[in-house]
């Protein structure tokens, strides 16, 4: 299950997806969020579907990797659905004791369940074809502006980088610690949910020991190379549109108007 979380990896590979700078990804990523929490009816939802398709195979990134990240939330996913499925109010369609199932409560889970799932595999594509410098660099520019008002958007952006390149390390060290606390008898299945909860006691405590240590060992490298925040730094490789970039814009442009198209016909 822990090799199941893609989240903040990056999967190498020769493709447009790839070459494409980081802040056109950024904001093709924005719109796919906006306009799939905007489409409200079937064509909507299967031109998203199509669109999300198509991008996936320019990644040429294999698809079983990058579904393999739902099998971390598929509870949340079926308790998500569930609720909304037997708690909206309604028309009745099934009833199963004290619970029942109305049209619109069947509609909204099955609208959110696969807003959910197109979420998480549409953010999933620009993590797994942007290196965390990348990220970094491109969430840095987008937002440079906020500068003028005092933000510090060079701190942001680096702590949400190393955020995200950390996931992958504790993924796998919280594997280690897992498999030596079994060999030591420690059994993190059995029992009630307090059971097991309690049963997590000797995972977590090392786990919290060796991330602070990580972030402790980070803190002197970075000391020892003289960082000092983002005031006066230079880019080892700036970021510069070129005409590759310029056509994505296009279109993600037509995209937008197509979509609003469609919504206007439907």
């Amino acid at each position: 299950m822990l090799r199941d979380i893609t989240i903040g990896q990056y999967y190498p590979a020769d493709s447009v997806l790839h070459s494409l700078d980081p802040r056109v990804k950024l904001f093709a990523t924005l719109v796919f969020i906006i306009t799939l929490f905007g489409a409200n009816n079937i064509f909507l939802f299967a031109f998203v579907l199509v669109t999300l398709i198509g991008i996936i195979k320019l990644s040429h990134v294999p698809f079983s990797f990058m579904v393999r990240g739902l099998r971390a939330i598929v509870v949340l996913l079926v308790i998500a659905g569930l609720f909304n499925m037997f708690l909206t109010p309604g028309r009745e369609l099934v009833r199963f004791g004290f619970l029942k199932i109305t049209d619109v409560g069947l509609k909204n889970a099955v609208l959110m369940t696969s807003r959910m799932v197109l979420l998480i595999i549409g953010t999933s594509v620009m993590t797994l074809t942007t290196t965390p410098n990348q990220l970094t660099d491109g969430l840095e520019k987008s937002f440079g502006f906020l500068k003028k008002v005092g933000v510090s958007v060079h701190e942001i952006a680096l702590m949400m980088s190393i955020a995200l390149r950390f996931i992958p390390i504790l993924v796998e060290e919280t594997d280690k610690i897992m498999k030596a606390q079994m060999a030591r008898g420690a059994d993190f299945e059995s029992g009630n949910i307090f059971q097991k909860a309690k049963n997590m006691v000797p995972l977590l405590v090392p786990l919290f020991v060796s991330a602070f240590r990580r972030a402790n060992d980070l803190s002197y490298a970075m000391e020892a190379r003289c960082y000092n925040g983002g005031e006066g730094r230079t880019k080892m490789r700036p970021l510069k549109y070129s005409s590759l970039d310029q056509r994505a814009y296009i279109c993600i442009f037509t995209y937008i108007i197509l979509f609003y198209a469609v919504k206007f016909v439907m």
